[in-house]
């Protein structure tokens, strides 16, 4: 049986600040270190209030 989780999450506030990779690379690593994989990332553009570009980033790991 396989667990997903969408990163990131709706109520994180990583995603209200300016994109940082350093931050995005150790988040993405504490994931790994709960046994969670990346399997799929894509971008995609929302409107709350004006356009936003968002990464997304699906990750996987066992039950």
């Amino acid at each position: 049986m396989k667990k997903y989780k969408i990163f990131p999450p709706k109520d994180d506030k990583w995603i209200a600040g300016p994109f940082d990779t350093d931050k995005l690379e150790q988040e993405l690593n504490a994931y790994a270190e709960q046994g969670w994989r990346v399997v799929a990332c894509t971008s995609g553009q929302f409107f709350t209030g004006g356009h936003r570009n968002e990464i997304i980033i699906i990750l996987e790991k066992d039950e």
